[in-house]
């Protein structure tokens, strides 16, 4: 393929960029600012909507997440402006012919180093894609290692990872298996497994030299964040041990190692997680601090023993996930409205209800940073603290000193706190504290675990306390679930049948014309049609005519029927209007809601 060089002219334009982000002190990546000035002279954002959505001294890379994410930019428009900008050449990586001499042009550990794909070569020049044409450092570095001309081109960020991880990265889980089941394990090393794993590194990032196990290891976690995984899970069984993603929300089976190998990838587990190898008859929880490229992050993890060994379940957290806006979160515009008037109330009581995973914490601490200010001291009391956050106190339970909810409510009152969140109301005791607080003038947020928004009032009645409390201290409750988006890649537009809308509980006659959406499937989502996941909401606000009925404990079907009619929507109902909106499909909002 034809490949223009750079022209002296536009290797300028480059330079000049890049000097004025050395001087503005991120040489990391290109500024957002200079992002943002090309976006706004090809005319698809104006300088008032940079400033909302990101502060100054944000990167690029956020400014260029927060146009993507909330569909103002398209990936491919923000590509168009880029190369027109610079003189670029603009490619389709799925276009290019890939041979093995083309690959050997650059090596595994500077392709993947500078997110880089070759493209073209001669004996003179590289021409290589890159989806950050700003960054002229990767160019001078990769010149100065090949002694070549780089010519830069400008490609997707998805497809060069996707290439990226076919051509260079060993992360074809099945082939490393295959390769680290030929690999001997040393007698020694199987002889006293606490000591061998004791000496192992426990940071991730094993290299070829590491035992096998130490590999495979770190070869699953670099393949969990690659797909995207929530989370982990190593289960034993009877006839070996069962690795599985959980990716959108639902679980996903990869290639199982030997069985041999079970007790060995459970103890360097334990070891990375600070467990204690010895113990293997009680649950255990630990954490692993976890550096993959460009992220750093944390795992969580939990182990508890079955008849087969110790299953482990591990949860990838992301900081990034939690530093979104609350359009971000899925909140849909006028529920945008509704829950900022809610979390600027003085006082109160607001709940987020949810099962395990249904992305309670994010929408917690996206309700946090709106609200963070100099102003406002924010006090959280959380088991465990999953994500540390800027201008906010965080405190994590111990039981093992005594250090429990109660025990910190009551010395987080002392504080002098505008704003208290309470990780979880689990029982009576912490309950009763959160709510005295919320009625003595702090606006407390916790969350509770119920089907619906409705019910969470009666379950804090069942729990022991009083009625009247519960009525007059609740604000708000916010049930949420998260649903799998359309993947925008394989997105088509189609007629839904009359029985699809009935079964939805809508009328086919309303809705007989519109254009719903759906995901053909692609190399992108796996061929599932989806890809990310978004929230739907139940958004049960208080008022004088329902603590009426909270007062008198009337059942939740009769407090949830006067929320409908006085204007809340269910998860059904929410779910909805996001498949109107072609976000996500009807099967899957079946999926996850019941009706009314």
């Amino acid at each position: 393929m034809a490949v223009n060089k750079p022209t002296p002219e536009q290797r300028k334009i480059i330079e000049g960029q890049a000097a004025a982000r050395r001087g503005g002190g991120n040489q990391g990546g290109s500024s957002s600012s200079t992002l943002g000035s090309i976006l706004e002279e090809a005319g698809l954002i104006s300088h008032d909507m940079i400033k909302d959505l990101i502060p100054d001294n944000e990167s690029a890379a956020t400014l260029k997440h927060a146009l993507v994410s909330q569909g103002i930019v398209r990936p491919d428009d923000i590509l168009d402006a880029l190369a027109a900008n610079l003189g670029y050449e603009k490619i389709n990586l799925r276009e290019l012919a890939v041979t093995p001499d083309l690959v050997q042009q650059i090596e595994a550990r500077h392709a993947l180093k500078y997110k880089v794909f070759p493209v073209a070569y001669d004996d003179q020049t590289l021409s290589v894609a890159l989806s950050d044409p700003l960054n002229i450092q990767t160019t001078d570095d990769l010149e100065r290692i090949y002694h070549k001309r780089i010519i830069p081109v400008i490609s997707s960020e998805d497809d060069i990872v996707r290439y990226l991880r076919s051509y260079y990265e060993s992360s074809d889980i099945s082939s490393m298996y295959q390769d680290a089941a030929d690999e001997a394990v040393s007698e020694e090393a199987r002889k006293d497994e606490e000591d061998y794993f004791s000496a192992v590194d426990a940071s991730v990032g094993g290299t070829e030299e590491m035992p096998a196990i130490v590999r495979f290891v770190d070869l699953m976690f670099k393949q969990a964040v690659h797909d995207r995984a929530s989370d982990i899970h190593v289960e034993p069984n009877k006839s070996g041990v069962t690795i599985r993603f959980r990716i959108d929300g639902v679980l996903h089976e990869v290639p199982a190692p030997p069985k041999r190998w079970q007790n060995m990838i459970i103890s360097r587990l334990k070891v990375l997680s600070g467990m204690d190898l010895a113990e293997k008859r009680i649950p255990l929880d630990g954490r692993i601090k976890l550096n993959v490229p460009d992220k750093k992050l944390d795992v969580r993890v939990s182990s508890i023993p079955t008849v087969f060994g110790e299953s482990i379940v591990m949860r990838i957290l992301d900081q990034a996930s939690v530093l979104m806006g609350l359009e971000d979160v899925g909140f849909l515009p006028d529920s945008v409205r509704v829950f900022k008037e809610l979390i600027r109330t003085p006082n109160g009581v607001i709940l987020l209800t949810g099962p395990t995973g249904s992305g309670k914490t994010t929408t917690l601490y996206s309700a946090l940073a709106t609200i963070n200010n100099a102003e406002t001291k924010i006090v959280t009391i959380e088991d465990p603290v999953e994500y540390m956050l800027d201008g906010i106190n965080q405190v994590q339970i111990n039981k093992e000193i005594g250090l429990d909810f109660s025990m910190g409510l009551r010395s987080i009152l002392r504080q002098s706190p505008d704003v208290i969140m309470v990780g979880e109301m689990r029982d009576l005791e912490p309950a009763e504290i959160g709510i005295r607080a919320a009625l003595t003038g702090h606006l407390v947020f916790s969350t509770l675990h119920t089907n619906d928004a409705p019910s969470a009032v009666i379950r804090l009645i069942d729990m022991g306390i009083k009625p009247f409390l519960v009525a007059s201290s609740i604000q708000a409750v916010i049930a949420q679930r998260l649903v799998r988006k359309i993947c925008n890649n394989c997105k088509i537009k189609y007629k839904a049948t009359t029985e699809e809308i009935q079964a939805a509980g809508y009328d086919p006659l309303e809705y007989a014309d519109h254009e719903f959406s759906k995901g053909a499937g692609c190399d992108r989502c796996g061929d599932s049609g989806y890809r990310g996941r978004t929230a739907i909401h139940e958004i049960f606000v208080n008022d004088p005519e329902l603590r009426q009925l909270i007062m008198r404990v009337e059942p939740t079907s009769k407090v949830k029927r006067l929320a409908v009619k006085k204007g809340m929507r269910t998860l059904r109902m929410d779910g909805w209007e996001k498949a109107l909106l072609g976000q996500t499909t009807m099967q899957e909002i079946m999926r996850i809601t019941v009706d009314l």
